[in-house]
């Protein structure tokens, strides 16, 4: 079996080539090259590694045929074209927390620069002037710090601030009180945040409902005097609003890591006396970027070489300890989603992924996604588990996660049920062992049968001879029969014979095989 092969294409602390070499991947390292340089030869690898500089586009994505995973370190992943690469089926990554410290410490010293005014202070003082009584600042000691948002690194700046005596208000929508309670800050909307606050700090990603957070509208809402600061996204700001409220003093003082546009060549802001900026330093520590390296290379290597899913942003997380435990599961989802697909005939509405037992304490996400592999395959021959969710949705399917605790006749069962504009259609199977899966019920009939290889579905009048029929239909044929699985309702009335064979049905078989007397369906299959 042939090694995974990433490609390094950005400037990355050399201990990340090591970590993909001792974790059985080759790797190439070629930082700086042109666009062009990189869409000749992306095609070869299987992983990407990137810092800000490579530009992911759709045009490289079109040409990186191999493609199975971007690993992105660092947090921001603005020059990915996510969606274009859940599309080709392309995990993208990211390491969130491994510069999440020295963005948090950034912030405090950005806020303390505004408070003491240390770098106008600094350049006066170096130019041969002593202008001490030129520069009073603030105490940031029982000041008000307003967190808008409250995640990894907000939690950070809000255990500094308190360890700095600072009183902390947060407004984040997803921050609950058991959680705010544990991080020690007061819960609040934002209208009431921006009354109270002394000192702002941003750290929410850039979205369509954080864009331009604080508006004219919003500064104009804030406390008299208070001083900004911003080390988290660009656009998160108004930055011409922000230097109308310097003018005004509305606003004290404001810092900023980050600019709406960057490089940053101009902006209302620039020489504003009372405005600090550096450019986009927060993750700019020798820890950070040894630690996002080797982070990004530990998480592209377990998915390339264990399947395992850390920190992907298009795609459930998979840890490589959960992914053997969770394969077989997943194997036998996708033959399900696969198997309910190629029977189910009419335009599919909806679906509905069940799982009861010990298939009910896994994560659903990764069985779910399996599911819509297999069935998405019947309209896609590149679909996997990553872009079977958005070709779904696409085609406007309904998609149901059901877990039912109790456990029902197997310990461990996954059901898949989809609406047709001809009715429900339901398959069901489990695992024997630990890893060997059974379909065992098909559209309501019980059948016991391995999904693999070539098979044949027949449906036909429970009668005498008719094994025989198939069977020399078959021989005559010459398609051995590798096994051969029956089901029916009820005696006389309906039988389900779902057989696997040696190799691919030809037509001209199937159609001799539709003609045989008590035959009423027959489909060929394949996994």
């Amino acid at each position: 079996m042939n090694k995974p092969k990433v490609l390094i294409s950005d400037k990355m602390d050399p201990n990340a080539a090591r970590i993909f070499e001792e974790r059985g991947c080759d790797v190439d390292v070629k930082p700086g090259m042109t666009p062009d340089e990189l869409k000749a030869v992306i095609g070869q690898y299987d992983g990407l590694a990137i810092r800000s500089a490579t530009k992911v586009t759709s045009e490289i994505l079109d040409a990186a045929e191999n493609l199975k995973v971007i690993g992105r370190a660092g947090i921001g992943v603005d020059n990915v074209d996510i969606p274009y690469a859940s599309g080709k089926g392309v995990v993208v990554m990211n390491t969130p927390f491994g510069n999440s410290i020295t963005t948090a410490e950034h912030a405090i010293a950005m806020m303390f620069a505004l408070a003491r005014q240390i770098p106008a202070a600094n350049v006066r003082t170096q130019a041969g002037e002593w202008p001490k009584n030129d520069f009073m600042g603030v105490e940031v000691t029982g000041k008000t710090l307003g967190l808008i948002g409250a995640g990894n690194i907000g939690s950070i700046v809000a255990s500094r601030a308190l360890g700095l005596r600072m009183k902390v208000v947060a407004y984040d929508p997803f921050l609950t009180e058991e959680r705010a309670v544990e991080i020690g800050v007061e819960k609040a909307d934002l209208d009431t945040l921006l009354a109270k606050a002394d000192f702002i700090t941003l750290h929410t990603p850039l979205t369509d409902e954080t864009r331009n957070i604080l508006s004219a509208a919003n500064l104009a809402k804030a406390k008299q005097g208070v001083r900004i600061v911003n080390c988290a996204r660009g656009g998160l700001i108004d930055e011409a609003a922000l230097a109308d409220a310097l003018d005004s003093g509305q606003v004290a003082g404001a810092a900023l890591d980050v600019f709406q546009s960057e490089p940053a060549k101009d902006s209302p802001l620039f020489g504003k006396p009372n405005f600090v900026c550096t450019p986009h330093l927060g993750a700019s520590t020798t820890e950070a970027q040894v630690n996002v390296a080797l982070q990004v290379a530990e998480q592209m290597a377990d998915y390339l070489v264990s399947g395992g899913v850390t920190n992907a942003l298009n795609m459930p997380s998979l840890s490589a300890e959960e992914a053997p435990k969770l394969r077989p599961y997943m194997g036998l989802a996708e033959d399900l989603g696969s198997l309910v697909g190629q029977l189910a005939h009419g335009n599919l509405t909806k679906i509905s992924i069940e799982r009861e037992g010990a298939a009910a304490e896994l994560s659903g996400k990764p069985i779910e996604g399996a599911v819509l592999a297999g069935l998405m395959r019947q309209y896609s021959d590149t679909v996997n588990m990553v872009n079977a969710p958005y070709l779904a949705k696409e085609r406007g399917l309904d998609i149901r996660s059901i877990r039912h605790e109790k456990e029902g006749v197997y310990n461990t069962l996954i059901r898949v049920t989809v609406g047709t504009d001809q009715g429900d259609r339901s398959v069901a199977g489990t695992l024997f062992g630990a890893d060997a899966p059974r379909l065992v019920e098909l559209f309501g009939v019980q059948i016991e049968a391995e999904l693999e290889g070539h098979m044949l579905y027949i449906v036909n009048e429970d009668a005498p001879g008719f094994i025989g029929r198939i069977g020399s239909l078959l021989g005559q044929a010459g398609i051995n029969i590798g096994t051969f699985h029956l089901g029916r309702r009820q005696a006389g009335g309906e039988a389900t014979v779902l057989l696997s064979v040696d190799a691919p049905i030809p037509p001209e078989v199937v159609e001799q095989a539709c003609a045989l007397e008590g035959v009423k369906v027959v489909m060929p299959l394949a996994f």
